[in-house]
C-alpha cells in the first residue's frame, strides 16, 4: 500500500513538472452569476471548443469539478470568502475541505491551485487576520495529502492595496497592511507559489481623468509624444497593464522579496455600459482583449521581470447578468452561453489559424464606414447579389455579434468569393476593403477561410473555435510523452 501511496506522488510529480514547463497561458474565469447558466458538462463543451486550457472557478462547485474530469484543462478552485473564517481558525476544518474539495477529484480533475478569497484585503478587510492561517491550514493539509508539490495555494488581491501604481519603481503596498502583507509574501516565498493579481487598465483608465491616452489601456501604439516612461528606472511602458504588473513586483520588492513570480487571475474590459461609461464598448473590449492575448502569448514579462512570462485569466467566460452594481458589470463575459463569441477572439495570438493563410482574400467592411451604407450594402449583397445570408439570421452561428458591420462583412466576403473570379468587386460604394486576415471566429467559419483545410474538417462544429493556449505548449507536451510513458512502465512493472 506505502508502495502505491509512493508511485502515486512520484506520478503527480511528474505531471505537475510538465505542466509547470509550458510556455505562457491565457485562461478565463468563469462566474455563475448568469440567469441562464449552462450545465457544468455544456460548459467544459465549450471550453474544449475554444482550445481554452486553463480556468478559475470562485468556488469548488461539485458540478463544475467533476465535468472537468479527463479533460487536461488546469483548474484553479476558488475558496469563498465565507469560507476563510472557518478555515482560518481550524486545522481540521482546512483537512475538511481539502479532502471533499481538491483530493477526492484528483488526479482525474487537473487542479493547480487554489485562491483562497476575492480580493479579500480590500474587500472584506475583517477577514483579514485569519487570511494566511487559512492558507497555511490548507497547505498543511496538502502536504497530509501528498499533493503539495502538484497544487498550490495562494489569494487574489486587487491593485486596490497599492495606493500610486506609477511610476512602478515608486510603487508600495499600502503601509496599514504591513503585517498580513508580510505574512502573506513569506508564506508564497515558503511554499513557491506565485502572487495572484486581478490587474484591470479598464478601471486604471476611467478613474485616472485623462491622465493616461486610452490606447495606453487597449495596448495600442502610443506616439513619441505620449510615451510613458518611469523617470526612475528610465523604463518605456507599453500598457497599463505591464505597468500594473510591475508595481507589484516592486512592492514585493519593498518587503525584501523577490523570486515571487505574478500571475494574473483577472484582468478584462467590459462590452457594454450605462451613459456614464462610454469606454465600455465592444469595440474596446474586442481591442483590449485580442492586445492582451498578443502580449501574454509573446512569453516576455514586464521591463523589470522580462524572462517571467505574465500568465494571466481573462475575466469572464459568459455575462453575468445577475450581478449588482453598474451596467457594465453586468458585461464582461467574452462568450454567449450557446458558446458563441460576444465578439471575435483570437486565443492563439499571430499564430492562430483563425488568421488564415497569406496567399486567401477576404472582402471584409470597412471601419470607418457609415452604418446607414452598410446597411445598403448588406441588403443588396443578401438580396440582388445572391449571397449566402443564413448564418447571419437570429439563431445562427454568425448572428453575434449582433452588429451591422459583422453581418455586412460576412455578406460581403460570401458575394466576393463566389463573384470575384467573374469580375465581382470588394467595393460596395466604398464600405468594402480586401485583407488577408481570415476574419472567421468561433463556429462562424467565412467562404474562403483556409480553417476547414487544415486539419478542421473532421471536426464537429462546436469545436471549430478559436485556437487557444494549448498551442504554445504542444511540442512539450509531445516530447514528453514517450518519457512519461517509459517511467510509467517501469512503475506499473515494479507494482506487478
Amino acid at each position: 500500500m506505502k508502495l502505491i501511496k509512493l508511485l502515486t506522488s512520484v506520478l503527480l510529480l511528474m505531471v505537475a513538472t510538465v505542466s509547470n514547463a509550458k510556455g505562457a497561458f491565457v485562461g478565463v474565469n468563469i462566474g455563475t452569476h448568469v440567469s441562464d447558466l449552462p450545465s457544468a458538462s455544456n460548459m467544459v463543451t465549450i471550453l474544449k471548443a475554444h482550445q481554452i486550457t486553463h480556468v478559475r472557478l470562485f468556488d469548488a462547485n461539485s458540478h463544475m469539478l467533476q465535468a472537468l474530469s479527463n479533460t487536461s484543462i488546469e483548474v484553479i478552485v476558488g475558496v469563498t470568502d465565507q469560507e476563510i473564517l472557518r478555515i482560518g481558525k481550524s486545522q481540521s476544518v482546512a483537512a475538511s475541505w481539502i479532502n471533499k474539495n481538491i483530493a477526492s477529484y484528483m488526479p482525474s480533475t487537473n487542479i493547480t491551485a487554489i485562491a483562497v478569497g476575492s480580493e479579500v484585503l480590500t474587500s472584506v478587510p475583517n477577514v483579514a487576520p485569519v487570511l494566511v492561517p487559512a492558507m497555511i491550514h490548507l497547505h498543511k493539509a496538502l502536504v497530509a495529502a501528498n499533493l503539495n508539490f502538484r497544487v498550490k495555494v495562494s489569494t487574489p488581491q486587487s491593485m486596490d492595496i497599492i495606493p500610486r501604481p506609477f511610476p512602478p519603481s515608486a510603487a508600495a503596498f499600502n503601509s496599514s497592511w504591513n503585517s498580513t502583507i508580510h505574512q502573506l509574501l513569506q508564506f508564497l516565498k515558503d511554499t513557491n507559489s506565485s502572487y495572484m493579481l486581478n490587474a484591470y487598465p479598464y478601471y486604471g483608465y476611467t478613474r485616472g481623468d485623462g491622465i493616461f491616452p486610452i490606447e495606453y489601456a487597449l495596448f495600442q501604439s502610443l506616439s513619441s509624444v505620449k510615451q510613458i516612461v518611469d523617470s526612475n528606472t528610465l523604463f518605456h511602458y507599453n500598457s497599463m497593464f505591464d505597468a500594473m504588473v510591475d508595481a507589484t513586483y516592486y512592492s514585493i520588492e519593498a518587503f525584501n522579496f523577490n523570486n515571487i513570480p505574478i500571475i494574473v487571475t483577472e484582468t478584462g474590459w467590459p462590452s457594454f455600459g450605462g451613459a456614464n461609461e462610454q469606454d465600455a464598448t465592444i469595440e474596446n473590449a474586442e481591442t483590449y482583449n485580442n492586445n492582451l492575448i498578443k502580449r501574454v502569448l509573446n512569453g516576455s514579462g514586464p521591463p523589470s521581470q522580462p524572462k517571467i512570462p505574465i500568465n494571466t485569466y481573462m475575466y469572464e467566460l459568459f455575462n453575468e447578468d445577475m450581478r449588482n452594481g453598474p451596467v457594465s458589470e453586468k458585461h464582461w463575459g467574452v462568450f454567449y452561453t450557446n458558446g458563441s463569441g460576444v465578439y471575435p477572439l483570437r486565443f492563439g495570438g499571430a499564430s492562430n489559424h483563425n488568421i488564415g493563410n497569406s496567399s486567401a482574400l477576404f472582402c471584409v467592411a470597412k471601419d470607418d464606414a457609415s452604418t446607414e451604407k452598410l446597411q445598403g450594402g448588406l441588403s443588396w449583397a443578401c438580396g440582388q447579389g445572391q449571397a449566402n445570408c443564413m448564418a447571419i439570421q437570429a439563431g445562427r452561428q454568425c448572428y453575434f455579434p449582433n452588429d451591422v458591420k459583422r453581418h455586412a462583412s460576412y455578406a460581403y466576403n460570401d458575394y466576393f468569393q463566389k463573384m470575384h473570379g467573374a469580375g465581382g468587386t470588394c467595393d460596395f460604394d466604398g464600405t468594402a476593403t480586401t485583407t488577408n486576415e481570415d476574419p472567421s471566429y468561433g463556429s462562424c467559419i467565412y467562404a474562403g477561410s483556409s480553417i476547414l483545410s487544415t486539419g478542421g474538417g473532421s471536426l464537429p462544429s462546436t469545436a471549430l473555435g478559436p485556437i487557444g493556449p494549448v498551442g504554445v505548449s504542444l511540442k512539450l507536451q509531445v516530447s514528453n510523452l514517450p518519457y512519461l510513458l517509459s517511467i510509467s512502465s517501469v512503475i506499473f512493472a515494479l507494482v506487478l
